[in-house]
């Protein structure tokens, strides 16, 4: 998208404004939003003041900081001291870096790595995605697990009728497979 003011140069900057229910949006590049004076604070600081560049291991410690800012411990409690024996690498060492040393760090880091996967994925088990034309068995299986959890809530709720019909059609998907 280019600038509205000049034409020629990429947009930058994407202002709204909404005034008595009036949204107006505006998009400028960074010469134009400067001289506009759309914005009057924007010809204190350039891009680069307001935007620092971004990684991944930003994007990580900033996971591992909390929201709270409780360094990185996000309630738990951590052992910062924990050390793989395999390869030598601390926590501390993993939260500058953002890399684990070896396929052991996941063991030695579990508690404190668990809480952190479980905040980006929402899991903590991987179940990975099924291609659409092949696979349909696995997602078969996977409906008649999804089917079984539920059964066990619906038996510890005491809903019978329910359970009933969960087992029903768990045995019903289990015949497609055979």
């Amino acid at each position: 998208m280019n600038c509205d003011y000049c034409k020629s140069k990429p947009a930058t900057v994407h202002l709204t404004k909404v005034i008595n229910g009036q949204k107006t949006e505006l998009h400028l590049c960074e010469d134009c939003a400067k001289q506009s004076g759309e914005i009057n604070w924007f010809n204190t600081f350039s891009l680069n003041d307001i935007f620092q560049p971004f990684s991944v291991n930003d994007l990580l410690s900033s996971f591992l900081e909390g929201v709270n800012g409780n360094n990185g411990n996000m309630g738990y409690n951590t052992n910062v001291s924990a050390k793989c024996d395999t390869c030598g690498m601390t926590y501390d060492r993993f939260k500058q870096t953002g890399m684990l040393g070896c396929r052991h760090c996941y063991e030695a880091f579990g508690d404190e790595l668990t809480p952190l996967i479980r905040r980006i994925h929402g899991n903590v088990k991987h179940i990975g995605k099924v291609p659409r034309k092949a696979g349909s068995e696995l997602r078969v299986r996977r409906e008649i697990e999804r089917l079984k959890e539920q059964l066990d809530r619906a038996v510890k709720e005491e809903a019978f009728e329910k359970a009933a019909e969960l087992r029903d059609k768990i045995r019903e998907m289990e015949g497609k497979l055979n």
